[in-house]
């Protein structure tokens, strides 16, 4: 694998092996640019603009709008990942429901994510696994949320599995207990 300063694209994988449901980018274009080397550059710029040393973080909270609006935010976030690259392969994101209202959590049946950038493995085995969340592909296929988080996702960590997880009208408890499930140790991001 080569290693440099950030990881990104040169990681992940261009094609799903074997014609596995890929859940296609949704907001390329609009909250982040559609074309990969123009998306790699303006991740790239946002991380290089700051440099973050703390400790391995185990949850973050990431705005979600477009990247005009919150790169810089978020690339200070990511930036503290780099140092931890090596540890997480797990990245656990959840996000709030912007288009479809549902009662619950949903999770997606979809084996891959794929952005400009390339495609990440969701964690289907997990997903299946958690007490309390329901496949529910409608709530991912227009939304935002969690999409936006992937380009920096992946040009922080290159490889790393994903559960990404839409939040609908829900108790904090049900929330709650689905965190506890996916808590893992230093290899798994929230």
């Amino acid at each position: 694998m080569k290693r440099g300063k950030f990881r990104g694209s040169d990681n992940q994988k261009s094609t799903p092996p074997n014609n596995p449901r890929v859940r296609p980018p949704a907001v390329a274009g609009m909250f982040y640019p559609r074309e990969k080397g123009e998306l790699q550059r303006q991740v790239q710029q946002f991380l290089a603009e700051v440099s973050v040393k703390a400790p391995q973080p185990k949850a973050m909270i990431q705005p979600h709008a477009g990247y005009i609006y919150s790169g810089p935010v978020a690339a200070t976030a990511y930036s503290q990942l780099q140092q931890h690259a090596e540890t997480i392969t797990r990245v656990i994101l959840l996000g709030p429901d912007h288009r479809v209202g549902f009662r619950g959590i949903a999770a997606p049946s979809a084996d891959y994510f794929e952005t400009p950038l390339g495609i990440i493995p969701l964690d289907q085995k997990t997903i299946r696994s958690l007490a309390g969340v329901d496949l529910f592909d409608a709530a991912h296929q227009q939304e935002h949320s969690l999409e936006v988080q992937l380009p920096f996702l992946q040009q922080v960590l290159g490889d790393f599995s994903l559960v990404p997880l839409v939040i609908g009208s829900v108790e904090p408890g049900e929330v709650a207990a689905v965190l506890r499930q996916l808590w893992g140790g230093d290899e798994t991001l929230i």
